[in-house]
């Protein structure tokens, strides 16, 4: 077996190499010792899911119920590609008595297909549209696994972290928007022993190259006649632009500038604009117009900017906008799926420290008041929610008894830091 990805050389004795998998994953459960059976991946991402408080005992929940999943799904990029998927997938997996299906970049099942047979028997591991499989909740699994390691990964028997998932083999790969690389989900087959051979890993790669190639296919080719611009601000010190085909790094103060006048449409004139970006009077009215001049003559140009008032001359689809209107939807997990991280968080800028604060902190009360673990953990894990004291209590609350002394014990050490 060369490559490390997959879980079975063609020749190997499925059952045999199972009863060896199985007891070194009790011995790793039971005393965390790792033994040499384990291939690398596999390894480390038992390692992730003991440090993520993985019971292997209990079952991914359902995220997304039939109210929210349906529109979600809807608007997802993968549902552009799914014809595709299920054109290449679906006899194999229905003549196979196998599933096929497609997450989202935090595993959310959005489609599971297949066999009867095999759909009601992965319904009792709650292997169903709208549960969460990401590493991170429901260990070690390919599509999980995949989106974890942006790899194609395939997973056979007791390599699965969840006792429950060890009679099945699955292999996934990651799902990538072709004009930006970042990851949109992952494809996913999931069946018995007859899946435990390398080709359905190249199965699944193939496919997912396959979907991928149909969303470039799909994305509408830059050019002059493109009148959207796009904003990205969250997560990044220095804003992304997307204009006419044109992708623009932006300054810092650029990028304070965009976000002022994207949160503000009908426009601002100079004195507002210097209010809204300037804590002091140390700035100018000539230095703003300078800041102004350059960005219009070097990256956007005379017809996206405009003067008199200071307004954007085209619409702006910006990543914060979509959080807040997911979120005034009720689409909680729409809007954390949206979230990349605070808006400018470098930014002393007075607008958007304003904005930011609002986005964070209406994003947490959602977060808290569904009370899902699942999405909890998405924020608490976060490099910006690992010192969030209400949404670790809140996750501490949610999770089911076993999961709950690591979590208070991370509570009570929050709380005695912020207190000192």
């Amino acid at each position: 077996m060369t490559d490390p990805w997959v879980a079975l050389a063609a020749d190997a004795d499925p059952g045999e190499r199972s009863g060896v998998l199985r007891r070194a994953h009790d011995v790793f459960t039971s005393a965390g010792r790792l033994e040499q059976p384990v291939r690398a991946v596999v390894g480390a991402s038992w390692r992730r899911s003991a440090r993520a408080r993985v019971s292997p005992d209990e079952a991914p929940v359902v995220e997304l119920g039939p109210d929210e999943l349906g529109p979600y799904r809807a608007a997802h990029p993968l549902a552009r590609v799914m014809p595709v998927i299920r054109e290449l997938m679906s006899a194999y997996a229905t003549d196979g008595e196998h599933l096929l299906a497609v997450c989202d970049a935090h595993g959310r099942l959005l489609w599971v297909e297949g066999h009867t047979a095999a759909r009601r028997a992965a319904g009792a591991m709650n292997f169903v549209e709208g549960a969460r499989w990401a590493e991170s909740v429901a260990g070690t699994n390919a599509p999980g696994t995949a989106i974890a390691v942006d790899r194609p990964v395939q997973v056979f028997a007791a390599e699965h972290f969840l006792r429950p998932v060890q009679q099945w083999t699955c292999a996934a790969a990651p799902l990538h928007d072709p004009r930006t690389g970042r990851v949109l989900g992952a494809v996913d087959i999931t069946g018995g022993d007859r899946l435990a051979h390398p080709h359905s890993l190249a199965f699944v790669q193939a496919v997912a190259r396959a979907a991928e190639s149909h969303l470039a296919l799909l994305a509408p080719p830059p050019g002059p006649d493109v009148d959207a611009v796009r904003l990205s601000a969250l997560g990044r010190d220095e804003a992304l632009l997307v204009a006419r085909g044109r992708r623009l790094r932006l300054s810092r103060r650029h990028s304070e500038i965009l976000v002022a006048l994207a949160r503000r449409p009908e426009g601002l004139s100079g004195d507002e604009l210097l209010v809204e970006l300037y804590e002091d009077e140390s700035v100018t009215p000539v230095t703003l117009r300078a800041e102004l001049s350059r960005l219009r003559r070097r990256l956007l140009g005379p017809d996206l900017l405009d003067s008199r008032p200071y307004r954007l001359a085209v619409p702006v689809d910006a990543d914060f906008d979509t959080v807040t209107r997911r979120l005034g939807s009720g689409a909680v997990a729409a809007a954390l799926d949206a979230y990349a991280g605070p808006l400018l968080p470098g930014s002393g800028a007075p607008a958007v420290v304003r904005l930011r604060r609002r986005i964070e902190e209406q994003l947490r009360a959602a977060l808290i008041a569904r009370g899902d673990p699942g999405l909890l953990a998405d924020w608490a894990y976060s490099p910006w929610g690992e010192e969030d004291l209400p949404v670790w209590r809140a996750l501490a609350g949610a999770v089911p008894a076993s999961q709950r002394p690591a979590l208070q014990a991370r509570v009570r050490g929050l709380d005695a830091e912020q207190r000192g």
